[in-house]
C-alpha cells in the first residue's frame, strides 16, 4: 500500500500513539515497517507516519504471533494470505488452497500454545520450588519461625 498525504482530521494515528495503543516501542514499530510488515498508510504533512485502523490491527497481529516464534518470513507471508482471502475475487480452488494453508498456521500457533503452556508448568513448579526451599531454609536459620 503506498503512502499518501493524510487529509486533515483524519482517524488516522501518529506512531507514539499507536505504540502506547499496542505496546510496542516506536523502534519495534520502525522496525516492522523497515521489514515490509507494516506500512503506514500515509504520512503527514510533516511527514510523520500515519497508520489507520487495520495498520495498527497488522501490528497487533504481528505481536501476537511473536511470543510464538512465528518468523518474519511466516509473519509475512501470513499477512499476505489473510490479505489475499479478504480481497477474495478468485476461484474456489484458490480460496481452499489459501484456506488450508490459514488452517496450518492455526495448528501451527496451537502446538506453540501448546510447547509454551508446558514451558509454564515446568517454571511454576521450578518457582513453587524455590519458594519451598527459601521458607525451609529461613525455618533453619530461625526456628522460631
Amino acid at each position: 500500500m503506498g503512502e499518501t498525504e493524510a487529509p486533515v482530521g483524519s482517524d488516522q494515528k501518529q506512531i507514539g500513539e499507536v505504540a502506547d495503543r499496542t505496546g510496542l516501542s516506536l523502534r519495534t514499530i520502525r522496525y516492522y515497517e523497515e521489514v515490509g510488515l507494516v506500512t503506514p498508510s500515509s504520512r503527514s504533512q510533516g511527514g510523520f507516519r500515519l497508520y489507520s485502523e487495520p495498520d495498527i490491527a497488522r501490528l497487533e497481529l504481528v505481536k501476537r504471533m511473536k511470543p510464538l516464534d512465528f518468523s518474519l518470513e511466516e509473519m509475512r507471508d501470513l499477512l499476505v494470505l489473510l490479505d489475499s482471502l479478504e480481497k477474495g475475487g478468485s476461484s474456489a480452488t484458490e480460496d481452499e488452497a489459501l484456506l488450508d494453508r490459514l488452517a496450518m498456521y492455526r495448528l501451527a500457533a496451537e502446538e506453540r500454545c501448546t510447547s509454551l503452556r508446558a514451558q509454564l508448568t515446568s517454571a511454576e513448579q521450578f518457582a513453587d520450588s524455590l519458594r519451598r526451599e527459601t521458607r525451609r531454609r529461613r525455618k533453619v536459620m530461625d526456628p522460631s519461625r
